[in-house]
């Protein structure tokens, strides 16, 4: 009986159920992880700016171009999605794809990697100005400390680009041309110079890209480092990985928990002041409270501030605010003291010695990461140690930033 009805279903509408069945078992499989206690976690990140240095603008952006752009992740996982930023845009941005693959070197990537990301199943987006999206998950087996290669092709102007200025990392920008799954991307440039005060400075930037999640087991977190150019790595070397939150990561596969860790530092950052990026409590939302399975915070920010005339009160209240807001929002943290800085005026350095002071003694965070015990001189604390100092007296060099991670204490991220 049941065959004999069966029979009688156009074989149209037998194509629509199986349809039907096919989408709803591909749902079901990718409903799977959150039966499994998985739940998304950051694995990279970077802090978005404005286009803009110095008050000029620092590049037109792109027209039918493939921007590659290469990340070192801290986690693995075997599913991944990739956060995409207008945030600083003044018009829609159009991403007309977007892929994700393993790199191999420079611009390559590894074979059989690559994936094609989508957007609520569509393969390209518009990003409204001032917004961000997610991709929709893919599976792709994702190393620890391995690098990913995101490309994107921007088929209409994009106006000036939000970006993150001093990456510390060569990226790629192809010729006109759709090259977001090409295993071997041709490059046009690599680099935008601009004038940072009196120094010329040349990069290369990310553009429109924020950050990558990962899934991993529910005990799994991420620590999120905000703060200004001693936290984005100044003083290292280009495609190095050496700044201290790249060591901390580093120290977490290998000693402590498995610890997400998350770099939002901005060069020339300030609690208070945007002048070469948003203040550290105006983006404060946007780079701690959104990014994903985030439990942890280091805070090291206030030697800008200090270094541009603020007060030591008005930093320790920036600071008491930092404090406050992330715990309110459930999460631990920590406030890092701030380092030495031997060409600082007397009164700058009075002012220093004042906010650490607090930051130890205030009991205003859940601990207190002692940067500044690490990389003095004990013979003269206002000047960093000559084996720390990358020539500019405030600037670790790459052994500095390892003491700087090699001082926290492991212990501060278990669940």
């Amino acid at each position: 009986m049941k065959i004999a009805v069966f029979a009688r279903i156009p074989v149209r509408r037998w194509v629509a159920m199986l349809l039907a069945f096919t989408v709803w078992h591909a749902a079901a499989q990718d409903m799977e992880p959150e039966a499994a206690s998985l739940h998304w976690v950051g694995t990279w990140s970077a802090a978005p700016q404005q286009p803009w240095y110095n008050g000029a603008p620092l590049a037109s952006g792109f027209y039918r171009q493939t921007l590659r752009e290469i990340v070192h992740v801290s986690i693995g996982g075997s599913r991944v999605r990739v956060r995409f930023t207008n945030a600083h845009g003044q018009a829609p941005l159009q991403i007309g794809a977007a892929h994700v693959a393993l790199r191999s070197s420079g611009a390559a990537t590894m074979p059989g990697s690559d994936r094609a990301l989508a957007f609520g199943g569509k393969s390209s987006v518009t990003i409204a100005p001032g917004a961000a999206v997610l991709s929709d998950p893919v599976n792709l087996d994702v190393p620890p400390r391995s690098d990913l290669a995101v490309s994107i092709y921007l088929p209409v102007a994009t106006g000036l680009p939000t970006l993150h200025f001093r990456s510390r990392q060569t990226n790629y920008v192809s010729p006109k041309g759709n090259f977001t799954s090409a295993a071997s991307m041709p490059v046009a440039s690599t680099t935008v110079c601009a004038d940072q005060f009196a120094n010329r400075v040349c990069t290369s930037p990310w553009y429109f890209l924020a950050g990558v999640d990962v899934r991993a087991p529910a005990g799994v977190g991420a620590v999120v480092a905000l703060g200004d150019s001693i936290t984005a790595g100044a003083g290292t070397n280009t495609d190095t990985n050496r700044r201290w939150p790249d060591v901390l990561a580093r120290r977490l596969l290998n000693q402590g928990p498995v610890t997400g860790v998350l770099n939002q530092g901005i060069g020339g950052n300030a609690i208070w002041s945007s002048e070469l990026g948003p203040s550290a409590l105006a983006r404060f939302d946007r780079d701690v409270l959104a990014t994903s399975g985030s439990r942890f915070v280091i805070v090291l920010l206030g030697i800008n501030d200090l270094i541009d005339g603020t007060s030591a009160a008005r930093v320790i209240s920036g600071l008491q605010q930092l404090a406050t807001r992330t715990q309110a929002a459930g999460l631990k943290v920590y406030g890092g003291t701030l380092t030495p800085f031997q060409r600082g005026s007397d009164t700058l350095e009075a002012q220093r010695q004042a906010v650490n002071r607090w930051i130890r003694t205030s009991g205003a965070f859940d601990a207190v990461i002692d940067f500044d015990a690490v990389l003095r001189d004990p013979a003269l604390p206002r000047r960093m140690r000559p084996l720390y100092d990358s020539g500019d007296t405030l600037h670790p060099n790459a052994a500095g930033y390892e003491a700087m991670a090699g001082a926290i204490d492991l212990s501060l991220f278990r669940p």
